[in-house]
């Protein structure tokens, strides 16, 4: 079976780094593209960034921009979130995806997703 599975979440001051990362069970994920969304309770789930297959192609939200940035590692099934200059606003439960096609910033277009790993940026 198919999973995604994110770790590096955990409580930082603001101003701090966090990087997040997300493995895939299957080889053949190396040739979706990834994705990290973010939710807080009582909000939908937020798109953060997004990496091509190939790691050629990224995307992010503006609210990231320029702090945060995707990288991937096909040979390791592996996807990375750096974080910096956190906010205490990035607090959340972060979700990594996976979609065929890709990059996208609209989680109906993903097709598999992780449990979430928390965030916790402290003021």
């Amino acid at each position: 079976q198919v999973q995604l599975v994110e770790s590096g979440g955990g409580l930082v001051q603001a101003g701090g780094s966090l990087r997040l990362s997300c493995a895939a069970s299957a080889r053949t994920f190396s040739r979706y593209a990834k994705g990290w969304f973010r939710q807080t309770p009582g909000k939908e789930r937020e798109f953060v960034a997004a990496i091509s297959w190939s790691g050629g192609n990224t995307v992010y939200a503006d609210s990231v921009k320029g702090r945060f940035t995707i990288s991937r590692d096909n040979a390791k099934n592996m996807v990375y979130l750096q974080m910096n200059s956190l906010k205490p606003e990035d607090t959340a439960v972060y979700y990594c995806a996976a979609d065929e096609s890709g990059p996208s910033r609209y989680n109906s277009y993903y097709d598999y997703w992780g449990q979430g790993t928390q965030v916790t940026v402290s003021s």
